[in-house]
């Protein structure tokens, strides 16, 4: 079943209840048959957008708008959520345990994987150069890595689409003297330089020279002779220092070290395949490598703050009372501390632990507001973990933008990023860029 036939048939489900259709009677204005109806509804009927366009005009709102190459939503706002969502595992823990999963000579399986772009990039990756991953029911995935792997074949479209593309470097250090990888893309949120990947792969004895559109990384395997210090505490520079060391036979000590969530996924993952690791959750790792690795393991990655986050800013912008599952609190309490500083108000339930087995998840219910909202004192700021979630600041735009005064936001990480929350300003949002990383935001908006 196609999933993107799922989601258009759970929405056409959702507005022909609104309209107060019955099948039979949508199926009538439509023309066609009420079986007909049902397949769609169920995602078992592939779409033309002749049949999106008649759909759009029977039910009296366009479904999708398609151009460039891409599917956009057209949202109609003005309306209360209601429910409640439980979380997907987290992507950014994912695509990093798919790259970990190459140093891993035996059947690795991974649990609930999301299908999103990066995961499916990450993939195309992996089975361009010779990885056997295959999707397992709905959201499993099982992974074996062959003896030898092809790098002359790797998919360089698929490469060049995602930054997570650089821990290659860090997993396949281990098994080859000498390789190439496409240069990392990704969003368009700022420059990121690679600096950091070379400085701490070098102490592993991992040289990586850039020229002609590719990385060209030469290896003379060595254990560091002192403590690998990140020149930057970023979260994929961690990993790819955590995965450099993982093979490395002895102790390697990384100090800097990222701390947030997807990180210590790694590590628990990679203690599933005996990789001795102290200190996960600081910023100071001990991590006892072990040379070769050849086990069957499963492992099912945490949930996602960022989605989290996305459903918090959702039911704070539309003034809503929702439910969100299986969050993981230890990476979202500053934001709601934040948040009731400003005024909200919400419940959070015990917690219990994620699949893994170490990350502690809550139930949050998120309460209306009523227009209560007050705008914080000190600005909204990003961190290296445990501060702010550098990927939940753009979520406090339409945040501040629901509360009662002037709020400034500084999203120092990126040179770009602040400029795009002016878009805000179509929605009518009271909005004065200071700088490339400053903007002061003027509340309430009237949504």
């Amino acid at each position: 079943m196609n999933e993107a036939n799922e989601k258009i048939g759970r929405l056409i489900y959702q507005i022909r209840q609104e309209r107060g259709l019955t099948q039979a009677a949508f199926a009538k204005k439509l023309g066609t048959s009420q079986s007909a109806v049902n397949r769609i509804e169920h995602g078992k009927q592939n779409l033309s957008l002749d049949t999106l366009g008649r759909i759009s005009d029977v039910l009296d709102k366009q479904i999708i708008t398609l151009g460039g190459g891409a599917v956009n939503l057209r949202v109609e706002g003005g309306h209360e959520l209601k429910g409640e969502i439980t979380l997907k595992k987290s992507k950014n823990a994912a695509v990093a345990i798919l790259c970990a999963s190459i140093l891993n000579k035996g059947t690795t399986h991974l649990k609930g994987i999301p299908k999103i772009e990066e995961v499916n990039r990450i993939i195309e990756v992996l089975t361009s150069i010779g990885v056997n991953v295959r999707w397992v029911g709905d959201s499993d995935l099982e992974i074996k890595v062959p003896t030898q792997l092809n790098l002359d074949s790797i998919n360089k479209e698929a490469a060049r689409k995602t930054r997570i593309v650089i821990l290659l470097a860090g997993a396949l250090m281990h098994d080859l003297n000498e390789f190439k990888i496409p240069y990392a893309g990704g969003c368009e949120i700022g420059k990121r330089t690679i600096l950091p990947h070379i400085y701490a792969l070098e102490e592993f004895g991992v040289s990586i020279e850039a020229h002609k559109g590719n990385y060209h990384i030469s290896v003379k395997r060595r254990l560091p002779n002192r403590p690998v210090v990140l020149y930057e505490s970023g979260d994929t520079t961690t990993e790819n220092a955590i995965l450099a060391a993982a093979r490395t036979d002895g102790e390697t000590i990384i100090k800097m070290a990222s701390a947030n969530y997807m990180g210590q996924d790694l590590c628990f993952f990679l203690q599933k395949l005996g990789v001795r690791i102290d200190g996960i959750g600081t910023t100071t790792l001990r991590i006892r490598g072990i040379k070769n690795i050849k086990r069957n393991v499963t492992y099912a990655p945490s949930e996602d703050p960022v989605e989290a986050m996305t459903f918090i800013a959702a039911a704070v912008t539309t003034n809503s009372s929702i439910t969100i599952n299986r969050a993981p609190i230890e990476f979202l309490e500053l934001e709601l501390l934040k948040l009731e500083k400003m005024g909200l108000k919400f419940s959070v339930s015990d917690t219990y632990k994620a699949e893994n087995g170490f990350t502690n998840l809550v139930d949050i219910k998120i309460h209306k507001h009523n227009g209560e909202l007050v705008a914080p004192e000190d600005k909204i700021y990003g961190r290296p973990y445990p501060g702010l979630n550098i990927d939940h600041v753009p979520y406090f735009v339409p945040i501040v933008a629901s509360a009662k005064g002037r709020s400034l936001i500084h999203d120092w990480v990126y040179e770009n990023r602040a400029l795009m929350y002016t878009d805000m300003e179509k929605v009518g949002v009271d909005l004065e860029l200071a700088d490339p990383h400053r903007v002061f935001i003027n509340g309430p908006t009237d949504w």
